[in-house]
C-alpha cells in the first residue's frame, strides 16, 4: 500500500497521540506484542487478553452473498454480536464501534482493518433492515459487513455467539438478555481479545488492533 506524505505524517501523528494518551512508546514499537498486551491488561479494566482460534462461521450478507470468517485472513477483524430490535444498549455498542471505526479509517489501517457485526435475530433482521442499520448508526460499509445466518435458521448467530463465549437469552416479545462484548480476532484467525462493556478506552482498542496490523507472526 502506497501511502503519500501527508497521509503518512498525519497517521504518525495519529498514532503518537493515541500512544501519549495510554502512556506507552508509539505502537509499543520498542516493545513485544506480549508486553503490551501486559500493558493493556493492567491499564485497561474492560479489555481480556485471550488466546485461541476463532469460531469458524459461514453467513450471508443483506445481499444474500455466502460470507466466511476466513475470508478476512490477512486483516485483523473486529466483531460483534447484536439485534437490531435492542431497546437501548445495542445502538449504543454500535455507535462506540462506529466511532473506533471512524477514528481507524482516517488512517492507513483502513485497508487493513474489517468490521463484522452479526445479528442473533435473524427472524427480525431482515435484508433491507441489514441494509438500514449502519447509516443510521455512523458505520462505513467500506470495511464493515452485517452479517445473519436467515430466516431460515433463526438460533444459529445465537449459538454461534455461545461459541465465542456469550449468550444472548430469549425473553418477552423478542427482547434478548445479552452482555456487550467486541471482539479483536488477527490476521492469522486467533480470538485474541475481548472487550467487555461500553465503558473502555477506545484508545486502548485502537492501539491494540493496530499493534495486530503490524505483527507478521
Amino acid at each position: 500500500m502506497r501511502i503519500n506524505a501527508a497521509n503518512k505524517t498525519g497517521f504518525l501523528a495519529l498514532i503518537l497521540c493515541l500512544a501519549a494518551a495510554l502512556a506507552v512508546p508509539p505502537l509499543a514499537f520498542s516493545h513485544s506484542l506480549e508486553k503490551f498486551e501486559q500493558k493493556i491488561h493492567k491499564r485497561e479494566a474492560y479489555a481480556q487478553i485471550v488466546q485461541g482460534k476463532a469460531p469458524g462461521f459461514t453467513l450471508m450478507d443483506a445481499d444474500g452473498k455466502k460470507v466466511e470468517l476466513s475470508d478476512f485472513r490477512g486483516k485483523v477483524v473486529v466483531m460483534n454480536f447484536l439485534y437490531t430490535n435492542c431497546p437501548d444498549i445495542c445502538p449504543l455498542h454500535s455507535e462506540k464501534v462506529a466511532s473506533i471505526q471512524e477514528s481507524i479509517n482516517q488512517t492507513p489501517m483502513k485497508d487493513m482493518v474489517q468490521f463484522i457485526t452479526i445479528t442473533t435475530d435473524p427472524a427480525f433482521d431482515t435484508p433491507k433492515i441489514l441494509k438500514s442499520y449502519g447509516g443510521e448508526h455512523g458505520l462505513d460499509p467500506v470495511n464493515w459487513i452485517f452479517l445473519t445466518s436467515g430466516v431460515s435458521k433463526p438460533a444459529a448467530t445465537r449459538k454461534l455467539a455461545e461459541r465465542y463465549g456469550f449468550k444472548f437469552t430469549l425473553g418477552k416479545e423478542g427482547y434478548q438478555m445479552h452482555g456487550i462484548v467486541t471482539m479483536i480476532i488477527d490476521k492469522s484467525g486467533n480470538l485474541r481479545a475481548k472487550y467487555h462493556g461500553l465503558k473502555f478506552n477506545k484508545t486502548t482498542m485502537i492501539l491494540h488492533i493496530n499493534a495486530f496490523t503490524n505483527d507478521n507472526h
